[in-house]
């Protein structure tokens, strides 16, 4: 079974126990989703997705994604631009992000050892994790030398 088959049924799922159905909109866009391997945001999915020539609206597509990340099947963040991102995480390790306050430039990393501590954090406070979001914000190596380059042209 693909990821995509796997998401498209957990989703499926998901709705069911909500009450809702699996329109073809909401299967047009979950699929849209999961061939998308970068982060997103909604008007870039419904820019892509019309671009397709799919028939979906506005509110679908801001609905579905509500949906996608309610059911676990995407991450909503944001890079401190208060603006929201989405990306795919079903079938995908947890990843965090270090994110550049001048360029913008988002790295995604791994991490065990911080994976780790938030779940003795959570052990030691009786606290059940669902899920976290890291986001790490300062300067990329290319702009911290432009910086100092800057600098030394005063």
């Amino acid at each position: 079974m693909k990821v995509s088959e796997a998401a498209l049924d957990k989703f499926h799922e998901y709705l069911k126990d909500k009450g809702l159905k699996l329109t073809s909109e909401r299967k047009e866009i979950l699929k849209k989703v999961f061939s998308i391997h970068d982060h997103f945001d909604a008007e870039d999915l419904l820019f892509m997705l019309k671009k397709e020539g799919k028939d979906v609206s506005r509110a679908s597509v801001y609905r579905t994604l509500n949906l996608l990340v309610d059911s676990s099947l995407v991450e909503k963040v944001d890079f401190g631009e208060g603006k929201a991102y989405y990306e795919h995480i079903f079938g995908h390790y947890h990843h965090d992000h270090l994110v550049c306050l001048d360029c913008g430039k988002v790295v995604q990393f791994e991490d065990p050892v911080i994976e780790k501590r938030q779940e003795e954090i959570c052990k030691g406070h009786d606290f059940q994790l669902d899920y976290h979001t890291l986001n790490i914000f300062g300067r990329c190596k290319e702009c911290r030398k432009g910086g100092q380059e800057d600098a030394s042209n005063s």
